[in-house]
């Protein structure tokens, strides 16, 4: 059964299985959520709804339409963790899971699947990679769930806290965003000081993208083994992990900074709240818009400044290779480089002592115009089909669901059923990337002039 399946997708680029496995499971998702079972009532679930909920799980994005923690059922919330956990990981990280678990043989087709899945350049070793992902997964949620049983388990008690702390756990570390607190979410924790840095903890690492946490692993068994310095040590990063982590630390921090000065005397958010936890909120939200989803202030309540930089740290995103989404840090990182370049009168764009290919250049380019043209077309799009009281709540609404963060301004609820179908193909897109998803679906990619260069000719720009 498994060769015939795999024949038939022969026909399909690695990209494209991608995506049509992504939409196997959103529809399977949708398909359990919608039985009556997943309900707390009993009932049928509108197949849009169980659709909006399968697909905000797999794209780890977080915005719902249903209440989480009272709508779904015991069971509708298990089917809610699991596709989430496949969603984080992705599709093809799960699929060669279970094979490794039945003890099958995982094919070239299947590594090759699993090489453009994960962003690798080689094939070897890729069975040895899942393995190492599958268990530093579990290692961290394991630790981020008994960390949040400190808190949750003297406010919901020993069954309900481990439950919920496994749960939000998983969330965290996928970035999903999903809650199961309550209508409020995390905004009755906010002072909880060990499930806030919890969740930053989880939501900081699911992000970062696993191919820098064996960089970072390396860089410390050298230390260690070697006894040499931090600094020295920190040479051994790939280029890839270096830009990651140098742009991620300067988007937490300024965005931090950003949202203290943006909120510290607004009343509906910071106002009234000691130093520390002021800080610590803002800490939380900088964190939190890389595509996590979770909230410990009201986003409504922010100022216009607060969402506006929400906005733009949502469409960076994450780092490559992990739960995040976005544009993605490197990518963002390689655009503004290139940018630098250019004003510097310099012909190639460099970053630690490194050039960074032209090629990566164009395609970071390729990725930041396609994802900005997405993101116009379902602001307007959303704009027809939506009477928001202001443009910024689109503009949040669409940002939120095509960089898959989950975070709203409060009308993903009062969505109409034409609005929930975009946001449900945004997030897909989301997901997969839009890059992806523009090559998942063109059937034949023809090189211009079959490869011949033709005569240059210069045009007038600026």
């Amino acid at each position: 059964m498994r060769q015939k399946i795999w024949k038939l997708q022969d026909s399909f680029s690695t990209t494209q299985i991608i995506a049509m496995g992504f939409l196997i499971v959103i529809l399977s998702g949708a398909i359990l959520l919608s039985l009556p079972i997943s309900s707390t009532y009993g009932e049928a679930t509108n197949f849009i709804d169980a659709l909006f909920t399968s697909t905000t799980s797999v794209c780890v994005t977080g915005l719902v339409t249903l209440p989480t923690a009272t709508y779904w059922s015991v069971f509708g919330k298990i089917v809610i963790l699991c596709l989430i956990q496949v969603g984080g990981l992705g599709f093809m990280t799960f699929f060669t899971t279970v094979l490794l678990l039945l003890k099958k043989r995982v094919t070239l087709k299947e590594r090759m699947t699993i090489q453009d899945s994960l962003n690798e350049t080689g094939l070897s070793g890729l069975v040895k990679l899942v393995k190492k992902i599958i268990k530093g997964t579990l290692i961290v949620e394991g630790i981020g769930a008994l960390l949040y049983s400190i808190n949750l388990i003297p406010v919901y008690g020993p069954v309900k806290g481990i439950w919920v702390s496994v749960f939000t756990a998983v969330s965290a570390f996928c970035n999903a965003g999903i809650d199961i607190f309550g209508a409020d979410g995390m905004e009755p924790f906010f002072h909880f000081k060990i499930l806030n840095f919890t969740t930053m903890m989880l939501i900081f690492l699911g992000g970062i993208g696993f191919s820098v946490w064996w960089d970072a692993i390396k860089v410390f068994k050298h230390m260690r083994i070697n006894k040499t310095g931090l600094r020295k040590s920190l040479n051994l990063l790939s280029l890839h992990s270096k830009l990651s982590l140098t742009i991620t630390g300067i988007l937490i921090l300024g965005g931090a900074l950003g949202f203290l000065l943006f909120e510290y005397n607004n009343p509906n958010t910071l106002k009234g709240n000691s130093l520390f936890d002021k800080i610590m909120a803002s800490l939380f939200q900088s964190i939190t818009t890389r595509t996590a989803g979770f909230a410990t202030i009201a986003q409504s309540d922010m100022t216009i400044s607060s969402q506006l930089l929400t906005v733009c740290l949502m469409v960076i995103g994450g780092s490559t290779a992990g739960t995040a989404g976005g544009i993605k840090t490197a990518t963002f990182g390689a655009v503004v480089l290139s940018v630098i370049a250019v004003i510097r009168g310099k012909e190639c764009t460099q970053a630690f002592n490194r050039t960074i290919p032209a090629a990566i250049v164009r395609k970071a380019l390729a990725i930041m115009c396609i994802s900005l043209m997405a993101l116009i077309a379902g602001c307007m799009v959303l704009s027809l089909t939506e009477h928001a009281d202001s443009f910024m709540v689109i503009l949040f609404e669409v940002t939120s669901a095509l960089a898959t963060v989950g975070l709203s301004l409060g009308i993903t609820a009062e969505l109409n059923i034409l609005s929930k179908i975009l946001i449900i193909i945004l997030m897909y897109i989301g997901r997969i990337g839009p890059i992806s998803m523009a090559i998942a679906f063109t059937i034949k990619r023809r090189k211009a002039g079959n490869g011949v260069k033709l005569p240059d000719e210069n045009i007038m720009v600026g």
